[in-house]
């Protein structure tokens, strides 16, 4: 799997074509108050779909949560899918045992 080279900016990775058109994208948002991120989208093009893009972004927010001493609540239905699938990301993993109610829905 070719290791791809994304943009950011606050609350995103992302890609674009030459054309400036976005490619592919991981969106996070910082949840109020709390030490979390929280994953709410993603986005691959059809033409890159298979070539593991979504992983390497779901990624790139997993390492920005380390480096930021944060964990994550991944709401986006494939970013819940990697963490379910990847053990090695059980230390950001955020399970809310308890229940807690987070700000803005999150």
């Amino acid at each position: 799997m070719k290791q791809m080279k994304f943009q950011s900016e606050p609350g995103r990775f992302f890609l674009e074509d030459e054309q400036g058109q976005l490619t592919a994208e991981v969106t996070y948002q910082q949840a109020t108050g709390k030490d979390l991120y929280v994953i709410d989208h993603t986005f691959v093009d059809p033409s890159l779909r298979g070539q593991g893009i979504a992983s390497q972004l779901v990624y790139a927010v997993v390492e920005k949560a380390r480096a930021d001493h944060k964990q994550i609540i991944p709401l986006c239905s494939y970013a819940k899918m990697d963490f379910e699938r990847k053990p090695e990301y059980a230390d950001v993993y955020y399970h809310n045992p308890e229940g807690d109610r987070l700000e803005n829905g999150h």
